[in-house]
């Protein structure tokens, strides 16, 4: 597909019905290169559906809960990225060292990633291919190994957080039996035993993560209700822009966190779960009107729980002598210490929300690896390479 073609194809109303020729010719070439045809998740058309096709100008269906429920999963998995221990630490050290000035730059770097993930995903829905796969057709070798390989390197920085942090919360509800280095082997064996759940449906690997985000929230709102930060304050730093020189490296820190590289590949991928015929142009439409709902959905989720980390610690270390010192290993403490055990140790309730973000997000940047090194060096196998992930794109010869 030309550029040119590419992008039209990419207006919500724009490349008219090239959009859908262009899916249709090379349709059958493409189909299963991110999911295997009979993995996809099927999307109910009703038969009220099927007649705005049938004659006069395509037109998108109207709203349904339910097929909004069958679209959902994709966005919970890439909102993974804005949750992992290294968005957790750059909250709690904000939140330590800024109080509730840079509330405000979180937001806005939400609303940032959130446009980055939609055109991720209507990018997915429209051309069938995820951007890897794009970057490789569209850019001549050297490019494409160039982006690989800086692809590769955020992806590296991300996993070793990911990994420590996972680590940090076993060592913790181990009660420190469990040695760091044994956190983060458990972690490394952990993720390719879950991604098993993949054997057995799309949906079944979703409600998994749902489960982990689910606990991230309820773990982080039970510390925002113990610890009860000052709401006035909350509002005041979410519509208020302050920055000062000394929080000049935790504002940069939350950009970076908010902003991740490899998670634009991971989201167009993960769109293409489910069956959609993309010889019309409603179907398109339709597929990308409910992703942009649950994605978003998906993103005030994390925005809540960033938030919940950020105010927590802003309540409780801003201003003090430990803010310079905080970080993930010694956080628990810090917070034992200072608020005790109201209701449930809060050393372990931080444990826990941080266990289920370090392995939901080490497994998810996992599958962001398969998906850039596969269609970046023309694999030839399939179900290999990483043992139980599945390759995301098809072998093409030159």
């Amino acid at each position: 597909m030309a550029s040119r073609d590419l992008a039209e194809s990419l207006l919500p109303g724009g490349g008219g019905d090239s959009a859908a020729a262009a899916s249709s010719d090379s349709h059958d070439e493409y189909e299963e290169r991110a999911y295997d045809s009979d993995d996809k998740v099927s999307i109910s058309i009703s038969d009220s559906d099927a007649e705005a096709d049938d004659g006069g100008v395509p037109s998108r269906p109207p709203f349904s809960w339910r097929k909004l429920w069958r679209f959902t999963g994709p966005g919970f998995l890439m909102c993974i990225a804005f949750l992992d221990p290294g968005n957790l630490e750059g909250d709690l050290q904000a939140g330590a060292a800024a109080g509730y000035q840079l509330l405000w730059l979180l937001l806005w770097a939400t609303v940032m990633g959130a446009l980055i993930q939609l055109l991720s995903a209507r990018l997915g829905v429209a051309t069938g291919k995820h951007l890897a796969e794009l970057c490789r057709e569209e850019y001549p070798a050297w490019a494409t190994r160039a982006l690989w390989a800086m692809t590769e390197l955020a992806l590296v920085g991300a996993d070793i957080q990911e990994v420590i942090g996972s680590a940090i919360a076993i060592k913790i509800l181990s009660g420190g039996t469990v040695p760091l280095w044994g956190g983060v082997v458990i972690t490394a064996l952990d993720c390719f035993i879950f991604l098993f759940l993949e054997n057995y449906g799309v949906r079944k690997l979703e409600a998994f993560f749902a489960v982990l985000i689910a606990t991230m929230a309820l773990s982080f709102a039970v510390m925002f209700d113990e610890t009860k930060p000052s709401g006035k304050e909350l509002l005041i730093g979410l519509v208020v822009p302050k920055l000062s020189s000394k929080t000049i490296k935790q504002a940069v820190g939350i950009v970076g966190c908010i902003i991740m590289p490899h998670n634009v590949f991971l989201h167009s991928a993960l769109v293409q779960s489910r069956k959609i015929d993309t010889n019309k142009k409603s179907r398109v439409q339709e597929a990308v009107y409910y992703y942009n709902i649950e994605s978003i959905l998906a993103l005030i989720v994390s925005f809540f729980i960033n938030i919940c980390v950020t105010t927590v610690f802003a309540k409780g270390f801003y201003g003090t002598e430990q803010a310079g010192n905080i970080g993930l290993e010694n956080a628990g403490q810090y917070l034992q210490e200072k608020y005790g055990t109201a209701f449930f140790p809060i050393l372990y309730i931080w444990a826990i929300g941080l266990l289920a973000s370090g392995q939901s997000s080490t497994i998810t940047g996992t599958y962001a690896d398969s998906i850039c090194t596969n269609s970046s060096h023309h694999p030839c196998f399939k179900g290999t390479g990483h043992g139980v992930i599945r390759s995301w794109s098809h072998h093409q010869s030159d």
